[in-house]
């Protein structure tokens, strides 16, 4: 990017529909980041930019599960302007930026215009490949799940919703040895305002990836709880390896589903249809899950988001299920 005097960048390592994010090295200490670049040349691409900056700036600490944002910087044109970082940010400042990103009153329709997010680099690609490429492994199973009950519990004690939590949208980080877990992409995250409990405010626009939409998110009316939702589909997938092939890019995902004939259905589109489908959980081995597992992915999956567990509650509930913990050895 042309802000070559702080950043060079390394190669691209990822590509989607809403950016693209590349390697990248601080010229001046030679650290790794990276660095994801998202077009502001069309509404839905301003709102989609803003989402994730909006985001992704709202913290006033940072989670060791959560991606970290060092700044954002705003293109236009040739001109390249911090508008953000982690250390100084003005709230009346990101507000100017928002509105002319929005109405574009200060820029060239015609000049190029995105938002450079500049974050944390994570060494171990996405989760999906990361466990993809391993045996399974209970302790790191659940070292993953209490990693990311924390890191979802954390968004939603700041009025952040994710609304697309899948395997490709955590990142994996060897930095402090074992790997640790970092909750990516807030492009369609929504920042609550006011204060209060979080699973109060209400979603109307479906949005997230068909395999990991709670049932109430395919009707258009949801709460916090389809984050939760979607995390029982990721943790149910992880424990058993269960897996479809996206039929876009072809790429092996985890995740859970319904079959219908050769058909593939969704769980959540499943349970709109079929309220009271009981789930067979464990899928495939019984091994595989002991007892309070398999009704903590129950209580994750509950059709009626009021009988759903909360973060909150997830976050403890973790901690207590035996699956994946060392068995202590008896000193007799």
């Amino acid at each position: 990017m042309a802000a070559e005097a702080k950043y060079s960048i390394v190669r691209e390592v990822g590509r989607g529909s809403y950016g693209v994010v590349y390697e990248a090295i601080v010229n001046q200490t030679r650290s790794k980041v990276a660095v994801k670049r998202m077009q502001c040349n069309v509404p839905e691409n301003v709102e989609l930019a803003l989402q994730e900056f909006w985001a992704l700036q709202s913290f006033q600490r940072q989670h060791e599960n959560v991606i970290q944002l060092e700044e954002c910087i705003l293109q236009n044109g040739q001109v390249f302007q911090p508008i953000s970082h982690r250390y100084r940010k003005s709230d009346s400042h990101l507000l100017l930026i928002e509105t002319c990103l929005k109405g574009r009153r200060c820029m060239d329709p015609k000049a190029a215009c995105f938002l450079w997010f500049v974050m944390e680099f994570c060494d171990g690609g996405n989760m999906n490949e990361y466990l993809l490429s391993r045996s399974p492994d209970a302790q790191l199973n659940h070292s993953f799940m209490r990693q990311l009950s924390s890191a979802v519990a954390f968004l939603h004690r700041n009025q952040i919703v994710h609304r697309d939590l899948k395997s490709d949208n955590i990142l994996i980080s060897h930095k402090c040895g074992s790997p640790i877990v970092k909750v990516a992409d807030f492009g369609l995250s929504k920042v609550c305002q006011g204060k209060g409990n979080v699973n109060r405010h209400r979603f109307s626009s479906a949005c997230g990836s068909n395999f990991y939409m709670a049932p109430e998110v395919w009707e258009g009316h949801y709460t916090a709880k389809a984050d939760i939702f979607a995390l029982g589909i990721i943790f149910w997938a992880m424990v058993e390896r269960i897996t479809f092939r996206d039929g876009d890019t072809e790429k092996e995902l985890l995740g859970t589903y319904i079959c219908q004939g050769k058909e593939l259905i969704p769980l959540g589109e499943a349970l709109l249809e079929n309220p009271n489908m009981k789930l067979q959980i464990p899928l495939k081995s019984k091994k595989s899950m002991p007892e309070d597992l398999c009704k903590l992915l129950r209580d994750m999956l509950a059709f009626n988001p009021k009988e759903r567990l909360d973060a909150f509650q997830l976050e403890v509930r973790i901690r207590q299920i035996s699956y994946g913990k060392k068995r202590q050895r008896s000193l007799s």
